[in-house]
Parts: C-alpha cells; structure tokens; sequence
C-alpha cells in the first residue's frame, strides 16, 4: 500500500509547514461528504496515531489513518496551477466517479 506525493505537492506542503511554524506532515484521509459520496480531507499533522501509516515522498511526510488507507491505496497527490487557481490534485486509481469540482468521489 502506498501514498505518493509529486516533487510539486512536496514543495507546496513543506512551504506552508514552514509558514505556519511546526508539524511533522501532510495527513491525507477520506470523509463521506461532497456530490459523489466521499472527500478528501486534508490537514497538518504535529503528532502520529498508532494506527496511522507514513510515506516518505520528496522528504515530506504524508500520514494516513488505517481506515481511509483502503479508499487511497496508490493516490498520487499533486499540486498544480491552472490559470489563477492553484491547488492540489488527486489521482486516485480506486475512484470510479469525480464530481466536477474534484474534492469528492465515488468508489
């Protein structure tokens, strides 16, 4: 099982790990919410749970818990910018629907 990140996510998340001062990565996790049945949530991590697995991509840290890893297996998360709009994007291979925003999915 494996979460990845690009060099340009990596660079995006330990940026703001910076800006804000303290934490140790990037968790990843699933939430039922959004058109499609489920999002992606995501939010800095300052301490690991024991249940939590951890990848290392470019240096940076991305934990997920055990429960969302199932739904995530394979994600590569990237960060791109697409005109005036920048953010992160997930290639999801265990998603068989995306809403149009991009935030939710189905599987």
């Amino acid at each position: 099982m494996h979460v990845s990140l690009t060099p340009a996510a990596a660079r995006h998340v330990e940026k703001s790990l910076a800006k804000r001062g303290s934490g140790i990565g990037l968790r990843l996790a699933v939430k039922t919410s959004g058109c499609s049945g489920f999002a992606y949530a995501l939010e800095f991590v300052d301490a690991v749970n024991p249940d939590d697995h951890c990848f290392d991509n470019h240096g940076t840290k991305v934990i997920v818990d055990a429960k969302s890893l199932a739904m995530l297996d394979g994600t590569e998360l990237d960060f791109v910018r697409e005109g005036l709009n920048e953010g992160f994007k997930f290639n999801n291979p265990n998603a068989k629907a995306n809403c149009g925003c991009g935030e939710s999915f189905a599987v």
